[in-house]
Formats: C-alpha cells, sequence, structure tokens
C-alpha cells in the first residue's frame, strides 16, 4: 500500500516537474495523472512492468482508498473559505450570480452536446 502511494505521488512529482519545465498549460497534477494512466496501461500490455506496486492491483487499491477519503481534501478549502467571509460579503453577490451563470452554460451545453449525439445516432441507425 505505501509503495503504491509513492508511486501515485511519484507521478504527480514527475508530471508536476515536466509542466513546469516545459511550461506547458496544463496543471502537473492532470500530467501525472496522464503519466500513471500510460504506466498502467503499459502494465498491462507488458508484463515485464508487472512488479513492485504495480502487481496485483496494488495502485488500483491504493487509489479507492483514497477515494473513498476524498471528502477529507475539501477540509482545507472550506477553512480558507471561512477565513476569507469578509471577501465573500463584499463580493458575495457576484459569486452567486457567476455561479449560477456558469450552472445554465453547464445544462445547456450538456443538453446541446446530448442532441447533437442523439441526432448523430439516429441518422446512423437508418437503414440505408
Amino acid at each position: 500500500m505505501i509503495a503504491s502511494l509513492c508511486l501515485i505521488l511519484l507521478c504527480q512529482l514527475a508530471g508536476e516537474i515536466i509542466v513546469r519545465a516545459l511550461a506547458m498549460p496544463i496543471p502537473g497534477p492532470v500530467f501525472g495523472m496522464l503519466l500513471l494512466f500510460i504506466l498502467l496501461l503499459l502494465r498491462d500490455r507488458a508484463t515485464l512492468l508487472a512488479r513492485g506496486p504495480l502487481q496485483g492491483g496494488g495502485v488500483e487499491n491504493a487509489a479507492k482508498g483514497l477515494l473513498a477519503h476524498l471528502s477529507l481534501m475539501f477540509i482545507p478549502a472550506g477553512v480558507g473559505v471561512v477565513q476569507r467571509l469578509d471577501l465573500l460579503a463584499e463580493h458575495g453577490a457576484a459569486i452567486v450570480a457567476v455561479l449560477a451563470i456558469s450552472v445554465v452554460i453547464t445544462l445547456l451545453a450538456t443538453v446541446g452536446t446530448f442532441l447533437v449525439i442523439g441526432r448523430l445516432m439516429a441518422r446512423n441507425e437508418r437503414p440505408s
């Protein structure tokens, strides 16, 4: 379990290093997750890599353990919000407006995507 967590954190660190070294416009942890995904794909294709934390579902079990306690990761963000209640009071209306508008835009984009995909699938199902 410890080795698997270390591998996950090493992939995140490698992602941070690569992103900062190449000045890429992507968050380091996202790039690290991509590296871990590629590593897991290679592990499934090449038995040579299925050693240590990569064997026997070690990384998967460690990830499930992290996901089970994911709610704990929001505590620091909540504390940060409570510490800056003055800003929330000052800009609260603007924050609520931006959140409401972004929810509406997201819903409209989702509906539009479903409609387009539905039409494409219906067009492909018609007999020629």
